[in-house]
């Protein structure tokens, strides 16, 4: 099965100055650079996907696309992943440092007889949807709910397969709180740094 990781670097970052939250530094690295790093081992070819005029820059040797469908909401990012790379895909919101290709990889595997798989978390929604594995059967799916007016990430979910990482899992990869943490602001940023050296030092050993 050929899967395309896909490196979403959507969104305003209004909370973020509207600055590229991605391009920002945690232990000395990129958190785009790191999301690039942890997808390549598990993954056959990468994406961006992004609306700013500067994305082309951002990551070297990387295709970059826009979205397709516009003002929807984080959904368009998946929708987008899945129509430029015409494969399957493996996506990480460009905010969130400290994902492993350990956890990758287990999102892989449940995916593979299912139309997405996605991993639980402790967020609002129980779910990490910009995290997760889709394939071409949701690109329907999603045009089908946006049709009706329904923007939520997760609204076509109800209409295609998904296995659930369940949290249990997600735990023997590392914290979940440190593995779906999201850098939104220079504040997140500085938390993220100080657990910079524990977490590398930790995917360190589980690589060895």
């Amino acid at each position: 099965m050929t899967v395309t990781g896909v490196i979403l670097a959507g969104g305003l970052s209004t909370r973020y100055g509207g600055l590229p939250k991605g391009l920002e530094r945690v232990g000395g690295v990129r958190i785009v650079d790191r999301i690039r790093a942890a997808l390549t081992p598990v993954v056959d070819d990468l994406l961006v996907i992004a609306n700013d005029d500067r994305a082309a820059e951002w990551v070297d040797g990387v295709r970059c696309e826009g979205d397709v469908l516009r003002d929807v909401g984080s959904v368009a990012g998946i929708h987008a992943a899945l129509v430029h790379a015409g494969t399957p895909v493996l996506i990480i919101a460009w905010d969130m440092p400290f994902v492993t290709s350990d956890l990758l990889s287990a999102i892989l595997d449940a995916g593979r007889d299912a139309d997405a798989a996605v991993p639980e978390s402790d967020s609002k929604r129980g779910l990490e949807p910009l995290c997760a594995y889709y394939s071409p059967p949701c690109v329907a799916a999603i045009e089908r709910r946006i049709a009706t007016g329904d923007r939520r990430v997760i609204a076509f979910y109800d209409d295609v397969r998904v296995a659930r990482v369940a949290a249990d899992v997600v735990a023997r990869f590392g914290d979940p709180a440190l593995l779906f943490m999201n850098v939104n602001t220079p504040e997140e940023r500085v938390r993220a740094e100080a657990h910079a050296t524990s977490a590398d030092s930790g995917r360190d050993r589980q690589e060895e």
